[in-house]
């Protein structure tokens, strides 16, 4: 049976931190190290908050900064007044403006070609609100058919009702629908939760012998076919 909608995380998925915007606000307080740094210690740190008991007794916004504490961690930056004064900035530009606002180049092509296989695009995220904004500010609203941020709605993933809703707004249908997002314990336990299929984007390779499809990018959707529900994107290639 071939999807007809697919949901899609925001962050981690499609936008991801202003990697230098960080590097920057902590350099401004003596604290050198550099955005690809930041990068590359962001997987095995998010990996590190990715637990079911962490993801169970904490809300979105309070692992935003203990994942931040956890990529400096993993970094080898230890945390100090100076690295907490620098987060603090950032959580003031995070809430007017949208710190995940990076789109990798390949993205947008993604999403321009699954679009283009006939499938409805729905971003589920958990976010603070200024979700709709920051996806106009980096173009990629008008390539997705539908946007729900958390905040808006008064429920957040991994509760099966932040996607239920989203199947009431996108006349989207369960057993034909697929979530791909970045957190084992918030997208695919709350996808599953709610009759669909489930995909990790698991950029890093980290998730090796979880209990879901893992892809590393966006393209790798094309070509997958999710053999426990017997869904399918587009052709297999």
């Amino acid at each position: 049976m071939r999807a007809e909608t697919l949901f899609l995380d925001a962050g981690g998925v499609l936008v991801f931190p202003n990697w230098t915007r960080v590097s920057d606000a902590l350099t401004r307080r003596g604290v050198h190290v550099g955005a690809a740094t930041l990068a590359a210690a962001e997987p095995r740190a998010k990996q590190r908050l990715d637990l079911g008991e962490t993801i169970q007794t904490t809300t979105d916004s309070q692992r935003g900064w203990l994942y931040f504490n956890l990529i400096l961690d993993q970094a080898g930056v230890p945390l100090s007044n100076a690295t907490d004064e620098a987060l603090a900035e950032l959580h003031a530009y995070h809430a007017e403006h949208n710190l995940w606002e990076t789109v990798p180049p390949d993205v947008p092509l993604a999403l321009d070609y699954l679009r283009a296989l006939g499938l409805r695009l729905v971003v589920v995220s958990n976010a603070n609100g200024t979700l709709s904004r920051v996806f106009e500010r980096v173009d990629l609203r008008t390539r997705v058919d539908l946007l729900l941020d958390s905040w808006d709605e008064g429920v957040e993933k991994p509760d099966p009702r932040l996607f239920q809703i989203a199947l009431e707004r996108s006349g989207g249908r369960p057993e034909t629908t697929i979530h791909v997002g970045d957190l084992y314990h918030v997208d695919v336990v709350g996808a599953r939760a709610a009759g669909l299929a489930a995909v990790l984007l698991d950029a890093a390779g980290l998730y090796e012998g979880y209990d879901c499809p893992r892809v590393r990018t966006l393209d790798e959707l094309t070509s997958l076919q999710i053999a426990d529900c017997g869904l399918r994107i587009g052709d297999l290639r």
